[in-house]
């Protein structure tokens, strides 16, 4: 019986720590899991390489083993990217779970989760939300509560250009 319930609770236990990525119901998503290095775009495609990546203010991607260079345009936390949580790695091969969205128009990624080695548990993409929260406060939707978003919807209205409103209902 012990036997039964240790092997029971290993089984349970490994599920809860292996999560893999979430559709979420995009036209031409693909869940993946891919190794590729941590890439500044601009860098990459003009050598304009500013140090450290460019400091969190630049497009990170992702650069595959065959040569593919994939933007990395989405982390977990709502309307947030993935500069936060790839920014660290600059440089170096990590792997990535997540979805890949191959729309004929642009290809991008959107980092889920990640992991230096595949001995390591995989992390969450939330280091926007930590950084936010550290600056502002614990907010539910950080979206609307957001210093600087609104100071720019102050200055330029909602749609950024400034005396173009929303219609009244």
């Amino acid at each position: 019986m012990r036997k039964l319930l240790a092997t029971a609770f290993a089984i349970c236990s490994m599920s809860s720590t292996s999560h893999a990525a979430e559709a979420w119901g995009i036209e031409h998503e693909k869940l993946v899991e891919f190794s590729a290095r941590v890439v500044d775009i601009a860098c990459t495609l003009k050598n304009d390489c500013p140090p450290d990546c460019g400091g969190g203010k630049r497009l990170l991607g992702l650069m595959t083993e065959d040569g593919k260079l994939r933007t990395a345009v989405k982390a977990s936390v709502d309307f947030a990217g993935a500069v936060n949580d790839l920014l660290p790695y600059c440089g170096k091969t990590i792997q990535v779970d997540g979805l890949l969205i191959e729309n004929p128009a642009i290809t991008m990624v959107m980092v889920q989760r990640m992991r230096e080695r595949a001995d390591q548990d995989w992390v969450k993409t939330e280091a926007f939300a930590r950084n936010w929260e550290a600056r502002n406060g614990k907010s539910d939707e950080w979206f609307r509560n957001d210093p600087l978003a609104k100071k720019v919807i102050a200055e330029d209205g909602v749609y950024g250009i400034k005396g173009l409103e929303p219609p009244k209902q």
